[in-house]
């Protein structure tokens, strides 16, 4: 689940920086209203410490999928977060004070809000503002891209698949070519998820994508990595829809490996995956004791995105009528990103989110925050229209996957 990998990375970030244990405490997940002061603007009522920007980048994401502009109030707050290098920090709970180098930076929530500004600056009060954040979001991610050609959750850290994934869409919502943004070394976002990906002939892991190596360099299936790099690898985010033809996600193994064909082989992972139960399920938090398995409500929302992304809504369809029936009670407990997450599956589904099971999720995101500007249903939303211009990048390259039988064809996008 992503908000609980944030959570994890923050802490462990948080205890090099010697973090108090006040600090650690406050990062566990709760339903109930912190005792931070939550400043005006911004969408929840849990502790921001680790999740303010992320949080409220995907809520934004979310309204805009039903043509739903945020407060303009809610839009400045997620601006006045942006240091002047472009780049943003998990949260600033005074942002008059400049970033300096103790300011903790954070690739995804940059990523995130790089995303989420560009598709509201057409209906924002200070479009051009919006605009120019995007854009130096997207230019401070180029800044700190690592030599592998991947990113990693705070810069100087090794790469890993979520936070190479969501970079990824980040770019192509700032309007530029991910393969052509390249590091020092010459690799691309596309060359660092490569190297994440488990082959199929990996016993326990076909298809999949690995977070990081261990140690040692070896790689084990993560379903919230190959969620992220599914879409990833197929030019594709969080927002993104189903695409046609539909088809059966197979695990194919190239002599060369492409990340096209490694997405729809992490896509073929997934599916076997929610086929088990018909969803995802979470690890044991470090140190508990062993429990029955318990369910991933947020995995699972991003899996069914992705895999409607491959071309695969038949093989998602059981998991996206599961969150239907269950998915409330933990919606309701995590706050507005959850609420996104499941509008974000709704969407690549098809499906309504105001009738999503017994609940109205854009009625109940909305409530979360400041009340949005009216609807905006005469138009589609600014992140489906940032993404739509990819897909004639993504078609120069799609001979390779129909050379090899594939027949897949890509027609919309969107993390």
């Amino acid at each position: 689940m992503i908000s609980v990998r944030r959570v994890a990375a923050a802490l462990a970030a948080g205890a090099v920086l010697s973090t108090t244990a006040a600090g650690v405490a406050a990062a566990a997940p709760s339903p109930t209203p912190s005792p931070v002061k939550i400043p005006a603007g911004l969408y929840g009522t849990g502790d921001p410490t680790y999740d303010g920007v992320w949080r409220q980048s995907l809520a934004f994401l979310a309204q805009r999928t039903s043509g739903i502009q945020p407060a303009d109030q809610a839009v400045d707050w997620l601006l006045g977060q942006q240091c002047d290098s472009g780049a943003f920090a998990s949260y600033r709970p005074d942002p008059a004070k400049p970033c300096d180098a103790k300011t903790m930076l954070d690739s995804n929530a940059t990523a995130a809000a790089v995303q989420a500004l560009a598709a509201v600056k057409r209906q924002s009060a200070t479009p051009e503002k919006a605009d120019k954040a995007a854009k130096a979001g997207a230019a401070w991610l180029k800044s700190v891209q690592n030599k592998d050609g991947g990113w990693s959750f705070t810069p100087g850290g090794p790469s890993d698949a979520n936070s190479t994934s969501i970079a990824v869409s980040a770019f192509i919502a700032a309007g530029e070519h991910p393969g052509g943004v390249k590091s020092a070394d010459g690799k691309s976002p596309y060359d660092a998820l490569l190297t994440f990906a488990l082959p199929c002939t990996d016993k326990d892991g076909a298809g999949a994508f690995a977070y990081q190596p261990d140690k040692t360099g070896k790689l084990f299936a993560n379903a919230d990595a190959t969620a992220a790099a599914t879409l990833g690898g197929l030019g594709k985010g969080i927002t993104a829809r189903g695409t046609q033809p539909e088809q059966p996600p197979v695990c194919t193994d190239l002599p060369k490996p492409t990340v096209d064909r490694a997405a729809l082989n992490g896509a073929s992972y997934l599916a076997a995956q929610l086929a088990k139960t018909g969803h995802l399920t979470a690890p044991p938090m470090p140190g508990a004791a062993e429990t029955a398995e318990l369910p991933d409500y947020g995995n699972t929302a991003d899996a069914v995105v992705a895999l409607a992304a491959a071309g695969a809504k038949k093989e998602a369809a059981g998991a996206l009528a599961w969150l239907e029936k269950n998915s409330a009670p933990w919606a309701k407990g995590s706050g507005p990103a959850a609420y996104a997450q499941l509008v974000f599956a709704a969407h690549a589904m098809d499906t309504d989110p105001r009738s999503f099971g017994s609940s109205d999720l854009l009625e109940q995101l909305n409530a979360t925050g400041p009340a949005p500007k009216a609807p905006d249903n005469s138009q589609a939303s600014t992140a489906d229209e940032e993404e739509s211009g990819f897909d004639i990048w993504w078609i120069i390259g799609i001979g390779t996957v129909v050379g090899v039988g594939i027949g897949f064809l890509l027609s919309g996008r969107k993390k």
